[in-house]
């Protein structure tokens, strides 16, 4: 999952230049280059090659404390976590902190590409890829800053652990294991997890800059299926009752609906920072709201905007139909499957009982899939957001730093259902929020965006592991 909702308007900064010829950052490429070379998608069988490849590299580092530990995922394909323990010289002045990526990527079929998707392709100062957005930029990022600190002579005040899953883009298993399993036999125990994959800064085309957010919170991800039956007949004689319209009936219904909007302490915080820099009416409707958290209109008005969906309330829309068995007969049975994204801390329960009351009684309503848990908003950590501000502020000194919700999921969430805060504080930019192309054709990201990135980790560790 890649956040896709950035941030306020700022003036236009530079980013600083970058040293010629770093040899952190020609690794890094290298590393993106061999990454994006395995296609770790469900079913293919390649994240366990991946994760080999990456624990070679902290191995040829001097890194011990290296595990790949294999698992199922969805399609009962062999995947496998990576957790690397970097031990504190001397005793800990802290719990570990979690060092989060995935090695996953979605489905990318050449024929919907202009290029090799498994190929890292350099072309008008971007890196062309699957994964190079989602999510393997992130993780070669933390490896190669890893790496440098290492080489440098680096000593850790806490334990760093390095724990990147191999299923995020699809049933999250590593990421359940990580947050039990394996956290009780110590390996993935931690005070607070920095994930990768979240956070991160983005220009507009025409070459504005847009702040950087710090994610703070996710929403619950959750499907139901809404079904209806009915005795069918020949179609030669239709009756009123017909299943087909009775669903289609009950789904106009769900698009109508508007859940209860929410204010919680991060979603305050960046509508409150969006307020300051957005003009017109969606500006008056963020000031609004953020004084009167009531107010739905102004919730309304908000959640109208293209960019702002699903940053106000819980949203759920059909993604999936089926209908009827044969061309000359009433239908018996049809279904829908709607996919919901809830808002932190509210149960999928509550909002299965009222997709009930807004589709009635003639729809049966059923969750889907596995049931997921409500997460908790991370706290905004001092030493943490500092860290995020400082190290951003070093490249780009003007821009606002933003606390932010994601409308989709990752790992982070099944670490905050268990007590441990996840900060999404990846320092990746470059893309234009209406050119974002994870999961989607010719996967781009800003060659600097990675050298930028590999610096960002660095200085992020050593701010909060010193």
């Amino acid at each position: 999952m890649r956040a896709l909702t950035l941030l306020a308007l700022l003036a236009s900064t530079p980013a600083l230049a970058a040293p010629a010829g770093d040899q952190w950052h020609a690794r890094a490429r290298d590393m993106l280059d061999k990454a994006i070379a395995y296609p770790t998608v469900a079913g293919r069988n390649q994240v366990p090659a991946y994760a080999q490849y990456l624990a070679d590299q902290y191995k040829a580092a001097g890194f011990t404390d290296i595990r790949i530990v294999p698992y199922v995922g969805e399609k009962g394909d062999d995947t496998a976590a990576l957790i690397v323990r970097w031990k504190a010289e001397g005793k800990a002045k802290a719990k570990p902190i979690l060092l989060m990526s995935h090695m996953d990527v979605v489905e990318a079929k050449p024929s919907d590409w202009s290029m090799d998707p498994f190929k890292l392709n350099e072309k008008d100062g971007y890196y062309y890829g699957r994964g190079t957005s989602d999510i393997k930029s992130g993780n070669v990022a933390v490896t190669t800053a890893l790496l440098k600190l290492k080489a440098e002579g680096f000593k850790p005040k806490r334990d760093l652990i390095v724990f990147f899953t191999g299923d995020e883009e699809t049933e999250m298993n590593g990421a359940k294991l990580g947050a039990t399993d394996w956290r009780k036999q110590g390996w993935t125990d931690a005070e607070f997890g920095l994930n990768s994959d979240g956070g991160g800064g983005a220009f507009t085309k025409d070459g504005r800059a847009l702040g950087f957010g710090i994610q703070t919170a996710e929403k619950t991800y959750q499907s139901y299926d809404l079904t209806v039956r009915n005795r069918g007949g020949h179609s030669s004689r239709p009756r009123p009752d017909n299943a087909i319209y009775e669903l289609a009936t009950a789904l106009k219904k769900l698009e109508a609906y508007r859940f209860e909007p929410q204010l919680n302490e991060t979603t305050k915080a960046y509508f409150t920072e969006r307020a300051k820099q957005e003009t017109g009416p969606l500006g008056d409707a963020m000031r609004r709201w953020v004084a009167n958290p009531n107010d739905g209109q102004a919730a309304d008005a908000i959640e109208a905007n293209e960019l702002e969906v699903g940053t106000t309330r819980t949203r759920c829309v059909a993604t999936m139909l089926s209908g009827g068995h044969a061309d000359n007969a009433l239908p018996q049975l049809a279904s829908a499957r709607v996919n919901c994204r809830i808002m932190p801390g509210v149960e999928p329960k509550v909002i299965e009982a009222e997709l009930k009351k807004i589709v009635g009684p003639g729809v049966e309503v059923a969750s889907w899939g596995h049931p997921n848990v409500p997460t908790p908003v991370s706290p905004l950590r001092p030493d943490v957001v500092g860290a995020y501000t400082a190290s951003v502020h070093t490249m780009f000194p003007k821009a606002p730093i933003i606390p932010q919700m994601s409308t989709g999921a990752s790992d982070g969430k099944e670490f905050r259902a268990v007590g441990i805060p996840v900060y999404g504080v990846d320092g990746g930019w470059g893309i234009s929020p209406d050119d974002e192309r994870a999961h989607g054709r010719d996967e781009r990201i800003p060659v600097k965006s990675l050298d930028d990135n590999v610096d960002h980790w660095v200085r992020m560790i050593t701010s909060l592991a010193k």
